[in-house]
Order: C-alpha cells, then sequence, then structure tokens
C-alpha cells in the first residue's frame, strides 16, 4: 500500500498520548489544539482523523482536455497575460507549456471574477522530492480566492487528512488518495457553487464543491463550512462575495500548472 498507514496511526497514537511533542506532531501529522468541527468528533487538522485510502487512478482522464468553446482559458501555456501577482505583474516561471510557482514572489491571482463554475486545471508535483507532510510539494487551488483545494504531494506522504491533496483545507478530507507518483500530471475538474445569503446577509445555502482527482470522484458535492485558513475553523461573516477570482497558492515549493480554463455556470435558483 502507497500510504504508510501503520506510521501515520502511530505517531497519530503517539501524539493523543502524549508521547510525541507539540513541535513534533505539528511537523508530523496535525493539531489536537485547534477547534473541533461541527461534527463534533474531530478537530481542525486532526492526528487522528483517518486518512483516506489509496486508490491507483486510470492512466488518463481529462488529461489535455481542451477548453470548450464557452470556456475562458486562463492559461494556455504560453504567458500569463490573465493573471496578477501580489504586487503586480504576476512573475511566476513560464516555460515549455506549463506555469511554475516561484517560490517567494507570492500567490498569483487572476484578473476576472467568476460566480459559479466549472474549473480544469493539470498539475505536477516536483519530480526531486523534497520535505514531508505539509512541506513536500505544498500549493493550493483558491476558488473565489478565498476557499482552498488542496495542492500536495500525497504520494507515499502521510499528513493530516484534511490537509491531504483535494481536501478543502481544514475542513473536508478527500474520500480516497488518487494520487500520481511526483514529476507526473495530474488533473483537477472542479464544480463550484458559491453560497447563497438573504437580504440580511444571513446564509442561506453555504457553498459547494464537486472535485474530480484524476478521473476519481474525491469531493461530493460537498458542503464548504466557509472561508478556509490554517488551524482555524470556518464559518461565513455574510461578506463573502458572490463572484471572486481564482488563486494559486505560493507555498515556496516548485508545483507546475498547465491546462487551465474555467466555464460559468448558471444556477437555476438564480435569475
Amino acid at each position: 500500500m502507497r500510504t504508510k498507514i501503520l506510521a501515520l496511526t502511530i505517531v497519530a497514537a503517539s501524539a493523543l498520548a502524549g508521547m510525541v511533542s507539540p513541535a513534533q506532531a505539528e511537523n508530523t501529522n496535525g493539531y489536537t489544539d485547534t477547534p473541533m468541527l461541527p461534527s463534533g468528533k474531530w478537530h481542525v487538522h486532526d492526528p487522528a482523523r483517518p486518512a483516506p485510502p489509496v486508490v491507483t487512478p486510470g492512466k488518463t482522464f481529462s488529461d489535455g482536455a481542451g477548453a470548450p468553446s464557452d470556456a475562458t482559458v486562463l492559461f494556455d501555456g504560453t504567458d500569463l497575460s490573465k493573471w496578477s501577482g501580489e504586487k503586480g505583474e504576476a512573475r511566476w516561471k513560464v516555460e515549455n507549456g506549463y506555469m511554475e510557482v516561484a517560490p517567494g514572489t507570492g500567490q498569483i491571482t487572476t484578473k476576472d471574477k467568476f460566480g459559479d463554475f466549472q474549473l480544469h486545471l493539470e498539475f505536477a508535483e516536483p519530480e526531486e522530492v523534497h520535505g514531508n507532510s505539509q512541506e513536500r510539494g505544498n500549493s493550493g487551488v483558491f476558488l473565489h480566492g478565498i476557499y482552498e483545494i488542496q495542492v500536495l504531494d500525497c504520494y507515499d506522504n502521510p499528513t493530516y487528512s484534511d490537509g491531504q491533496t483535494a481536501s478543502i483545507y481544514g475542513q473536508s478530507t478527500p474520500l480516497i488518495n488518487a494520487c500520481r507518483k511526483p514529476g507526473e500530471w495530474q488533473t483537477y475538474d472542479i464544480v463550484f457553487e458559491g453560497p447563497r445569503f438573504d437580504g440580511d446577509k444571513k446564509l442561506t445555502r453555504p457553498a459547494r464543491v464537486t472535485v474530480i482527482h484524476n478521473g476519481i470522484v474525491v469531493q461530493n458535492h460537498q458542503p464548504i463550512l466557509g472561508p478556509t485558513g490554517h488551524r482555524t475553523l470556518s464559518k461565513y461573516t455574510g461578506k463573502e462575495p458572490e463572484r471572486g477570482p481564482l488563486a494559486l497558492q505560493d507555498h515556496h515549493n516548485k508545483v507546475r500548472y498547465r491546462n487551465i480554463w474555467i466555464r460559468e455556470i448558471q444556477d437555476e435558483e438564480q435569475p
């Protein structure tokens, strides 16, 4: 089995029993001093929360999928003209049909904003492996700029389960671990519905997301608790936008992206 489930279980159990120091627990498999999630079962980034089972994906699914005629192409492999950096121009490296995180330059964000949408993108983790847990191939796809779908190298790399590849970060563990080997291209196909609020800014429907990772459903119309964060319990404030950008995270790892397109979808309940 690819994931080192036994090692994960031992470290997690040791952390709960007080045998692992807080610093060690933070560097391996999570935290026990964070808020409880609404289910009442797990802390945010809980080391005891079960890891998803490993499933080997098929060779291809939407790999190399061309954009539909009504889609907006956000990255075609040639330039970052559709993106901005934290201080103006997006400064990630572009070559050979992909963009690569330039560590320390900050996240990049689309210039356009979107409502509900279907998103396709492809990513590859660094072939030369460095680090472990959250320090291996870490990046993220931020929907509306505030809801993170985790990008991480979880091929033989145990970490806290709500920080796994394809997790809703700090909230929802993916149903399975469908990671390919480092250096291999992987696909995300994401359908996102933003939250809805009434005239008093009270939440009437949470955001929801479906994530297909390498051809396998790993988040199935999953409610999002609110904007994601590290070690925090997410909640809505009523200030979340109806339309927002797509952002890709610079977590100081040289993750690559290619073939990014998006198409807005109309909610039948909306005019």
